[in-house]
């Protein structure tokens, strides 16, 4: 009992000296970030073997070309604002699914999908931007850890270890790392995604507004967005994603001060 407290206590200290670059929110991570980008790793090249990889050259070197330049220039950002450790050890892949799913989502360490149902939405390289650099605002930000740390403490109601959890209850824990990683959802953690998806969508703007791309994309690319889905959209209680109206609005209000602060 006396561990459990001393490694609880620790926990908590972890948690304080956590936050988000840029944004500084206080974030819960009870993983160490090693950890989660080898369970990212697996949990990434588990779902490119299940899935049939797109053969487009001139869409894949697409993704590939903004991709780069936007990492480029956050990896710059970060080095020069005393955050190079942060990334350090992040392996960028990206890769393009055949599916008509409109989707696209990264994983810690820099494991990152676009669904070619998303890409007719990607009208520019500015649009691909908008969506890439939120992916990488999601890694970056450290978002899967943080779902995954609202999850243990959700099932198990305390602080217990990732490698204590694969050994006594692995498909649980399984299940945990898909969820937290964006391969499903809960309930009970849907106000902590929609927290993170504006997070990712300011932080966003920001890193691709770094590379030079229009963050006035960003609002564009949401309005196409509304418009192919015919204005439906699930209630917000139920959605992980802001209210599109509510997302767009933020984005404009949001490109100014992107191009003030960041732009080239």
């Amino acid at each position: 009992m006396i561990r459990r407290a001393l490694f609880f206590l620790l926990l908590l200290v972890m948690v304080a000296c956590s936050t988000v670059p840029i944004t500084g929110r206080k974030q819960l991570t009870l993983i160490p970030a090693a950890t989660m980008m080898s369970l990212a790793n697996d949990q990434y090249q588990q779902t490119l073997g299940e899935s049939k990889l797109s053969k487009d050259q001139g869409e894949i070197q697409r993704l590939r070309r903004v991709g780069d330049k936007i990492i480029q220039s956050v990896d710059t950002y970060m080095s020069a604002n005393g955050m190079a450790d942060r990334i350090a050890d992040y392996k960028w892949e990206i890769n393009l699914i055949e599916s008509d799913q409109v989707n696209a989502w990264a994983m810690p360490g820099g494991k990152i999908a676009f669904y070619t149902g998303i890409m007719p939405l990607c009208t520019s390289d500015d649009a691909i931007a908008v969506v890439m650099s939120h992916e990488i605002a999601h890694a970056l930000a450290g978002h899967g850890g943080e779902r995954m740390s609202q999850s243990i403490f959700a099932q198990y109601g305390s602080a217990i270890a990732v490698e204590v959890l694969l050994a006594e209850k692995p498909q649980a824990t399984k299940s945990i790392i898909a969820t937290a990683l964006g391969v499903g959802s809960t309930l009970g953690i849907l106000a902590f995604s929609r927290l993170h998806e504006s997070e990712a969508d300011e932080l966003g703007l920001y890193f691709m507004t770094m590379a030079g791309y229009d963050p006035y994309e960003g609002a564009k690319f949401w309005e196409r967005m509304s418009a192919k889905s015919g204005g439906q959209a699930p209630p917000k209680l139920l959605s992980t994603h802001p209210p599109t109206q509510d997302r767009i609005a933020n984005l404009n209000r949001l490109a100014p001060i992107a191009i003030e602060k960041y732009g080239k």
